[in-house]
């Protein structure tokens, strides 16, 4: 132990779990080089502790590259297939995909690494889960594009560039998908069918190393140059006071169907890793992705916490999302457990006692556990719940404003039975699965022909309203709707109780061309256009953020339950004060909030009606006047955020347009 390479004084530790192996060769090979320099076999009698693998090398360093060569049964549920070298799960660095979009040498290789690395004074920040705002982003499609601007395109370091702008914007968590290694190549159809280019695996959804940073997202070359690469960007964003939480994917790996690619798992113990049908050994898949992981056998659950905790104490990571994490509540026969282990072991595990836990509580099975996933009071969930009922609003269906106001207020119908709070709700109303919230106000349908899939792909019901034209080229009137669809948007999700998250892009008002499931497009389809930004929605997303940080009424925990001393934490509204409609067509929420500590009072209508409302205020406190911060209908300079108080005096009356948000503040 430790499983993995471990460099000691003299040589290299080397240690592999394989249960139902019968023989287990160490291959190394020089660096680069396309045949091994030397094959070990390992005399179980020495090389063997119970299930684990292992032997000590004398006079090896850094920069060697490795793999297994593993012989056992073949039968239904054993995968063994000695002609094949298999890297070590527990690998910290990969050699071999160092160029993306290849091509790949196969297959790759471990490598044996020296992470030593000058972290200063780097410590946790720990912000408080409250005080979060989540950006959400790929590396390699935030700084892709050549109007990026930046050194190193597509890279870590690239990214390290555009610290300075997450800063600007006032984000806390800079959220990335799918860093550790993939084979982008690895993709179902492999080019487009409209313009021949190639397609990539770009989100990176199908992990092969689970410790291992991707080698391709590094622009310096050399041995674990990816992993120090990793740790600056780390570092950088701790320094700027951001945290950085990862997209993990334990619930399938890359290795696909039982035809597919063996990289790993499936050749060295195949019947360990993967659930499977207990007769005919075929795969079960609650992922969607050909396999699903068996994450509750104990020692696929001590691979994930060795994971977790490396991520944590090796890289200072500071939280984890996991990929359809209903599937990691699965037991070995693939039911539903009502206490799983695994879960309950990272909610519970000292090492990542202050690490942000966030679950897609659902699968691509029909499992969907918002609001009921196993949380143990730690887990923190995608609000799916949130997503729909926001996205239905913002498109005027009718019977919603009280589901609104529910989310608006933290959604206590799904978090509050459990002892959870309002920031276990991780809200969102786009995220990169799906449209990005300039197409969701743009497009009815989903364009994805470009995938190669004849749009088969992606889900069907986007809850989109294109605001009466299909796509771009839009009329100057349909382009104003849009335009205050998306502010409209914005103010809901930073206007909410819960932890906000802003998918890259949708700041500046980002196109997909309609594609809702871009997983396959390392094109400008997904990469961020710096150029074409919209900076009257950049300013005013910094300032949402900005009075999203100045109103502690939104990030206390709770969800406007009354104050101790018996006053209301909110107040609902109508079109006449103390008069919320909740009828089936309503489309108009309001409401205020008191004075507070560093937070003045609040009032915040929000008029999804195709009509606009009159809107009888109610009194502030203390005889003060209120003043207009945003109303989503006012574009340019005026319709930036005034968040400090210096807006427009409003008076006792206010006629709210259609399709618009208005937010007051009593200074």
């Amino acid at each position: 132990m430790p499983l993995g390479s471990a460099p000691r004084r003299g040589g290299v530790n080397f240690a592999v779990f394989s249960r139902h192996a019968t023989a287990v060769s160490l291959v190394l090979f020089e660096p680069g080089a396309a045949a091994p320099a030397r094959e070990l076999a390992l005399d179980p009698r020495f090389h063997r502790t119970g299930d684990i693998w292992h032997a000590f090398i004398r006079g090896l360093e850094h920069g060697v590259e490795y793999g297994f060569r593993v012989d056992g049964p073949v039968t239904a549920h054993h995968r063994f297939d000695p002609s094949r070298v298999l890297l070590d799960p527990y690998t910290r660095a990969v050699a071999g995909l160092d160029r993306w979009g290849g091509p790949h040498p196969s297959p790759p290789r471990a490598l044996v690494l020296d992470d030593d690395f000058d972290w200063g004074i780097d410590q946790p920040l720990n912000i408080a889960l409250a005080d979060t705002v989540i950006y959400e982003a790929h590396v390699r499609g935030f700084t892709a594009d050549p109007s990026s601007a930046v050194s190193r395109r597509g890279t870590f370091e690239g990214l390290i560039e555009k610290i300075p702008y997450l800063k600007s914007l006032g984000v806390t968590a800079l959220e990335l998908l799918p860093i550790t290694e993939f084979d982008e190549t690895n993709v179902p159809v492999e080019t487009n069918p409209i313009t021949d280019e190639p397609l990539r695996n770009f989100w990176g959804y199908q992990p092969i190393a689970f410790f291992a940073p991707k080698t391709s997202y590094a622009a310096a070359r050399g041995a674990g140059s990816q992993v120090s690469a990793f740790k600056h960007l780390v570092r950088e964003l701790h320094t700027a006071g951001i945290e950085i939480i990862l997209d993990l994917v334990f619930n399938h790996t890359g290795e696909g169907k039982i035809d597919g690619r063996t990289t790993s798992f499936r050749g060295l113990d195949n019947a360990t890793y993967y659930l499977a049908d207990a007769e005919t050994g075929a795969y079960l898949d609650y992922s969607g992705c050909g396999n699903t992981m068996n994450c509750n056998h104990p020692v696929v659950r001590d691979f994930i916490l060795d994971c977790l905790r490396y991520w944590v104490t090796e890289m200072h990571v500071d939280g984890f999302r996991f990929d359809l994490a209903s599937v990691l509540g699965r037991g070995q026969d693939g039911s539903v457990l009502a206490n799983p282990p695994l879960l309950e072991r990272i909610a519970a595990d000292p090492v990542l006692a202050n690490t942000k836990l966030i679950a897609e509580a659902w699968d691509a099975a029909g499992l969907y556990q918002v609001g009921t996933f196993p949380a143990s009071g730690r887990w923190a969930e995608w609000n799916g719940r949130f997503r729909d009922d926001m996205r239905r609003f913002l498109r005027a269906e009718a019977g919603l404003a009280g589901a609104v106001a529910t989310r608006l207020a933290g959604s206590p119908d799904l978090y509050r039975d459990d002892g959870r709070f309002a920031y276990h709700s991780i809200n969102f109303i786009t995220s990169h699965d799906g449209f990005t919230l300039r197409d969701l106000v743009s497009y009815d349908v989903k364009h994805n022909e470009g995938n190669g899939e004849q749009s088969l792909d992606g889900l069907n019901e986007n809850d989109s309203w294109n605001c009466g034209f299909e796509g771009e080229g839009a009329p100057p009137e349909v382009a104003a709707l849009r335009a205050r669809q998306q502010r409209n948007a914005l103010v809901l999700l930073m206007l909410s109780k819960g932890v906000p998250m802003l998918l890259a892009g949708d700041e500046c008002g980002r196109t997909q061309g309609g594609n809702n499931n871009a997983y396959s497009q390392d094109s400008p389809v997904s990469w961020v256009n710096w150029s074409d930004a919209d900076e009257d929605l950049r300013r005013f997303t910094t300032g949402l953020i900005a009075l999203r940080r100045s109103l502690p009424h939104l990030r206390d925990g709770g969800f406007y339950d009354p104050h101790p001393d018996g006053s209301a934490a909110v107040v609902w509204h109508g079109r006449h004060p103390n008069e919320p409609d909740w009828s089936q067509e309503s489309r108009l929420v309001a409401f205020a909030l008191p004075p507070a500590d560093r937070g003045g009072e609040l009032y915040v209508a929000i008029n999804m009606h195709w009509e606009g409302v009159e809107l009888a205020l109610p009194s502030a406190a203390g005889g003060r006047a209120w003043r207009r911060v945003l109303d989503t209908s006012i574009f340019g300079r005026d319709g930036d955020v005034k968040h400090s108080g210096d807006g427009v005096p409003v008076s006792d009356r206010y006629a709210l347009g259609p399709r618009a948000c208005l937010v007051l503040r009593a200074r």
